[in-house]
């Protein structure tokens, strides 16, 4: 017979099909989104070759197809329905799949999102923050708020004496970029030993690094770097194993659109709708990061700042819609609640593990996220302590993103540079200890100092942040089997260890550790244990 179907009968086939035995991906059949140059017919001989091959197939009538076809799906196996069904699947156009897994613009179906794997595993992330506050670089990247919100005397004196008729859009042209190489940025990053990256598109002062077209003139196209900073950034990083991410602030400061919506207690949305909505589509469609991570969010609630209505935009239809990330930073009722990843604070760490994926966003400076001209050397975080905090978070079921702060001109600073290179090396020698690990189920060692766990499978393993004075190391929480072994990663000679009643001890005088690579931290691989 002929199987030549029109395609309209051929679409109403298979959606009534799946309504009718409610077993298929098809009940959510979108007949405006699919591929109308497609021929459709492929998908139904796709079914009629299956079904032969079985030899369940009738002959039907034109006028009973879509009966027939019910009850012969009817008489299927579960796993012969999912042959059936899977060879439909393949031969359907790739750019319109059928709609399997719609979320609605709701917390409660939202939060049913599956965190992509990929962050999961990655663990470790690389933060920037530039800005127009990184031209007067004092204090803070908060510079602004600090002298004409609430006229700090000491920002304002900062002022007179270096910029005394400046206002802080005078600053924009002097953000350079002169020394900003993308590519270097990029190395640096990945030599981290980081998996993914962010970058403040935007900040508090509402200046984008992008031809933001609700942005005129106050973004880095049209003042300071005249460049595509996001753009390029973004071009850069295809070239490492480095996933792409966007930081952006929902409020600002100083903008009249905001200031009118806050003076009507968020009941207008005057500044969402004319700026925020588009500026984040914009984001993701033209640039597609797979991390946004946004921030600014604590004076209103999510409703105001239309969040749901976005992540549903996001995870349903964007580019990046299946493997895209987002933080919990989008309204006062949203923090720490909802959202992928629970931020919570900045340089959150509650030192255990939590029933919720969790990130310590934090800075490699102590006191700013921006750069300062007035830091020292001690206004930094040792190597030692941030691979200490690296090795706690993960064992917590956490991901560090650590940031740095280039200069103006886009330089990032040689104390910088040595904090990441060094903790890439830690991570070279260690990374089987943090990359697509999960928390055990003890974090701490109770016996020894500052010992964390992190898993894999059947392999545990216990990370000394320093080498104790003691001789033995002695851990109590795993359970051996017969085939228990203790490998020293980065170390090739065999490790002297015994078994105990609870747990074993390892011999720490037998091993020479002026032979070993890194002094930051030392990993036991346990294989074998429970």
């Amino acid at each position: 017979m002929d199987t030549t179907l029109p395609t309209c009968l051929l679409l109403l086939l298979l959606a009534t099909t799946s309504e009718c035995i409610n077993k298929s991906p098809y009940d959510n059949l979108d007949l405006d989104t699919l591929d109308q140059t497609f021929d459709y017919t492929k998908a139904y001989n796709a079914y009629m070759e299956t079904m032969d091959k079985g030899g369940k197939r009738r002959s039907p009538s034109p006028a009973n197809t879509t009966v027939a076809v019910e009850e012969e799906m009817e008489a299927l196996t579960d796993a012969e329905y999912q042959q059936v069904d899977d060879k439909i699947k393949s031969v359907l156009p790739n750019s319109k799949k059928l709609k399997t897994s719609d979320f609605t613009p709701d917390w409660d179906s939202l939060d049913k999102r599956k965190l992509p794997d990929w962050y999961e595993d990655a663990k470790f992330g690389i933060f920037v923050h530039w800005g127009i506050y990184s031209v007067p670089a004092f204090k803070s990247e908060w510079f602004w708020w600090h002298w004409e919100g609430e006229h700090k005397s000491d920002y304002a004196q900062y002022m007179r004496k270096n910029y005394p008729h400046y206002s802080y859009q005078d600053f924009a042209p002097h953000l350079t970029a002169k020394n900003l190489d993308t590519d270097k940025w990029a190395e640096l990053v990945e030599a981290s030993g980081a998996k993914y990256f962010l970058f403040t598109s935007k900040h508090h002062e509402g200046f984008t690094f992008w031809k933001s077209d609700t942005s005129w003139n106050w973004n880095s196209v049209d003042m300071g770097p005249k460049r595509d900073i996001v753009g390029e950034l973004k071009t850069s990083f295809e070239e490492t194993n480095v996933t792409f991410g966007l930081y952006f602030s929902l409020y600002e400061w100083f903008n009249p659109w905001y200031k009118r919506d806050k003076a009507n207690d968020f009941e207008t949305q005057e500044f969402v709708q004319k700026k925020i909505r588009h500026q984040l589509v914009e984001l993701v469609e033209k640039y597609e990061p797979l991390y946004i991570w946004s921030d600014g969010d604590w004076e209103a609630e999510s409703a105001y700042w239309n969040s749901t209505n976005f992540l549903a935009w996001l995870y349903n239809e964007s580019p990046v819609k299946d493997e895209v990330v987002t933080n919990d930073r989008w309204g006062q009722d949203a923090n720490c609640i909802h959202g992928d990843v629970k931020t919570c604070k900045d340089r959150y760490n509650p030192g255990k593990n939590l029933p919720f994926k969790w990130e310590n966003a934090m800075t490699i400076d102590k006191k700013s996220w921006g750069y300062r001209h007035e830091a020292d050397a001690g206004s930094y975080i040792s190597t030692q302590k941030l691979v200490e905090t690296l090795i706690e978070t993960v064992s917590c079921g956490g991901n560090v993103v650590m940031n740095i702060a280039p200069t103006a001109d886009g330089r990032i600073i040689p104390i910088y540079e040595e904090r990441l290179r060094e903790i890439g090396k830690w991570l070279k020698v260690n990374g089987d200890a943090i990359y697509g690990t999960r928390a055990w189920r003890e974090q701490k060692e109770s016996s020894a100092w500052k010992t964390w766990y992190t898993s894999k499978g059947s392999t545990v393993y216990a990370i000394m942040c320093r080498w104790p004075k003691r001789r033995w190391l002695v851990l109590d929480s795993p359970h051996l089997t017969k085939d228990t072994k203790v490998v020293l990663l980065g170390y090739k000679p065999k490790i002297e260890w015994e078994r105990r009643k609870k747990g074993l001890r390892i011999d720490l005088h037998k091993i020479r550790m002026w032979e070993l690579e890194s002094q930051h931290g030392f990993t036991f691989a346990l294989y074998n244990v429970q």
